[in-house]
């Protein structure tokens, strides 16, 4: 399916995740009031078949999980969400995204040791959504992601069913719904269209090489993409995956896959849109957003701001 937008859809990642700590409510407010079109859930499950609204399945980079809980680690040393219940993931404190060295990741946003975030539930983050779009009279669409089923799968939980069934309740079921549906497995998509039977609209994220048995490499090609679209409506590249700098003057030059995509009837929704983040071939985060939405023509952007987008599309 193309889209009818005449620009990109301003998906905010993980929120407003370059203002507040990523994947929390206020995060998710603030982008609303950005205006941003989508707002993203990467979706887990606890020890009691819970779904919370985390990026991975570990706590350790984004919670003060090893200080309340320091002997729960696994052998690997990481904090599993999974083995904790949602009980004990309200005591814990949601952070600036942190190295395994105790060093943030972007050092310029909310200090880690300010404020009091809490890890959200699927069912608490759809009912504020509701609650936004009725008070403000402007919709905002979701934009959730299916995280490791296969892994999840393995620790005894079909997370699948468990955030379909969660997104029925909430009235997303049908195609027409604000809804895309993302995941990395392309196994577990094709599952969620042809055997679950789903009609929302479904997005194969695309990493690099291969995981969890599917082929990313094959996926970018011509015959990949229209195998892709037998089941999925569009692509979530990297937006490295879109462009090179193959020009002799160091110019970004497009690598083609937009244009196979949009051949194939896929839309694409490259991330991550970063304005803290230096990115080789744009001098300024205006410039790529620019480049990306009119020369590639995306037809969306995750991005951590989403108000920045917002002024550079001039919506």
């Amino acid at each position: 399916m193309k889209t009818t937008h005449e620009k990109p859809l301003i998906i905010a990642h993980r929120g407003a995740s370059g203002y507040l700590p990523e994947h929390t409510l206020e995060a998710k407010a603030l982008a609303f009031g950005m205006g941003a079109d989508f707002l993203e859930q990467d979706i887990v499950a606890t020890a009691d078949d819970e779904l919370v609204v985390l990026h991975d399945i570990h706590l350790d980079r984004v919670t003060d999980v090893e200080a309340r809980f320091p002997s729960r680690d696994r052998d690997d040393g990481r904090y599993y969400v999974r083995d904790f219940s949602l009980a004990e993931l309200r005591t814990l404190n949601v952070h600036e995204r942190r190295h395994a060295d105790g060093s943030v990741v972007f050092a310029k946003r909310f200090p880690t040791t300010l404020g009091r975030f809490q890890i959200a539930t699927l069912d608490e983050e759809l009912d504020m959504i509701e609650g936004l779009c009725r008070s403000s009279s402007r919709p905002v669409g979701i934009y959730p992601e299916i995280k490791a089923p296969a892994w999840h799968r393995k620790e005894g939980v079909d997370i699948t069913m468990l955030v379909l069934r969660a997104l029925e309740r909430h009235g997303y079921d049908e195609r027409a719904d604000p809804v895309y549906l993302q995941c990395f497995d392309a196994t577990e998509l094709r599952r969620v269209r042809q055997d679950l039977d789903s009609d929302l609209k479904l997005v194969q994220l695309v990493g690099e090489g291969s995981e969890a048995g599917t082929d990313y490499r094959r996926m970018r090609t011509a015959e990949g993409l229209r195998e892709t679209a037998t089941y999925a409506d569009g692509i979530g590249p990297s937006f490295n995956q879109l462009y090179s700098l193959a020009d002799i003057d160091g110019h970004p030059v497009s690598t083609g896959l937009v244009t196979a995509a949009h051949d194939a009837g896929l839309v694409v929704h490259p991330y991550t849109f970063r304005a803290d983040v230096p990115v080789s071939g744009f001098a300024t985060f205006d410039e790529m957003v620019d480049w990306f939405a009119g020369t590639l023509k995306v037809d969306g952007l995750f991005t951590d701001f989403p108000d920045l987008v917002r002024d550079v599309l001039n919506i």
